[in-house]
């Protein structure tokens, strides 16, 4: 087994080991898990070596080799002496080019492991050749950190439901006053491109029509729901009002398909959670119900499902962030790219 932690920047450092980890897979897969204390070389050699049908290795982090973020051939030729075939399980490091993720893949005969298979099966359900009509519900903080996922999403969602900090942008660029609320006045001109793009393409941008306004930004701070245009100078929008939840619910119910990326409100924060438990929940509901197919994806989504309770009910839930980003971004992932050759 091959694996990287961690960003060590000269080599081998103790505290980026996958020894400990070795431990705890043995405990998951319920089978002893034999370590070696480098990825290429005398050690793992060695260790190589001393198995016999049916042993599990694993190998030190190949992050300790600079050849590995490098994609090295020299460092791949060093890996690739270790196995016959070449199995890639890790869609999350797929949007890398690394030696481990991609370079190995040209030296042996490579395949997509079962948790990939999964996960390319669900995301051609999501957007690959999805059951429409497809709504798209972007969230988070800022709309410099989507512009490339939101210019994908127009032109293959029917719907595209727009919260969190990033909506304040696009509602300052209609001339909406947001208050003190996180916005990005810079990229107003920006915002209006997107929304046109999406009325060239068909899709329905759906933003906030009310707001949870607070003065502080800290849980069960004293709170207010305001229209779009009554919202105080002095305030700040940290979730979505109760008629826009109505919408985003609205909008997941004419959906056979739905894509999530990103929460509509500072959902770390109570009361300022509700807006997105109630979107989770709904399309939980749906799905059980088995009249959505719902994919969502990235590290503030998965926490955000979690703490709705409801990330088993939908269809499929990834764990990857950067990979799950660029796929909704409609980049090339050189990590499953190279294996269709």
């Amino acid at each position: 087994m091959l694996a990287h932690f961690g960003r060590p920047k000269d080599g081998p450092d103790p505290q980026f080991s996958l020894e400990p980890i070795a431990h705890a897979a043995a405990k998951i897969i319920g089978h002893s898990v034999h370590f070696a204390a480098d990825s290429i070389g005398e050690k793992a050699a060695e260790a190589v070596g001393k198995l016999k049908n049916g042993d599990v290795l694993l190998l030190e982090n190949t992050r300790f080799h600079k050849g590995e973020e490098k994609n090295d051939p020299e460092y791949v030729k060093a890996l690739a002496v270790n196995g016959d075939i070449y199995v890639n399980d890790a869609f999350s490091a797929a949007h890398r080019a690394h030696a481990s993720t991609e370079g190995l893949a040209r030296v042996l005969p490579a395949y997509a492991g079962r948790t990939m298979e999964a996960e390319l099966k669900a995301l051609e359900k999501g957007l690959g050749a999805p059951k429409r009509p497809v709504v798209a519900i972007v969230g988070g903080a800022k709309v410099s950190s989507k512009l490339d996922l939101l210019g994908n999403l127009v032109e293959k969602v029917d719907a595209l439901v727009i919260g969190g900090g990033m909506a304040n942008t696009f509602l300052a660029a209609q001339g909406v006053k947001v208050g003190k609320s996180l916005c990005e006045h810079d990229l107003a001109g920006t915002a209006r491109e997107i929304m046109a793009k999406a009325k060239a393409a068909n899709c329905t941008i759906i933003l906030p029509v009310d707001a949870i306004v607070a003065w502080h930004f800290e849980a069960n701070a004293p709170f207010h729901a305001y229209g779009l245009d009554a919202i105080p100078d002095d305030g700040m929008i940290l979730d979505v009002g109760p008629q826009s939840i109505e919408r985003v619910k609205a909008a997941i119910d004419d959906a056979s398909t739905l894509v999530w990326n990103g929460p509509l409100g500072a959902f770390e924060l109570t009361p300022f959670d509700k807006a997105t438990v109630a979107a989770a929940r709904h399309v939980a509901q749906r799905t059980k119900a088995g009249h959505l197919v719902s994919v969502a994806g990235g590290g503030d989504t998965v926490a955000a499902l979690n703490h709705a309770g409801v990330a088993d009910d939908f269809s499929y839930v990834s764990t990857a962030g950067g990979a799950f980003l660029e796929w909704m971004e409609g980049k090339p992932l050189p990590g499953v790219d190279v294996l269709k050759k």
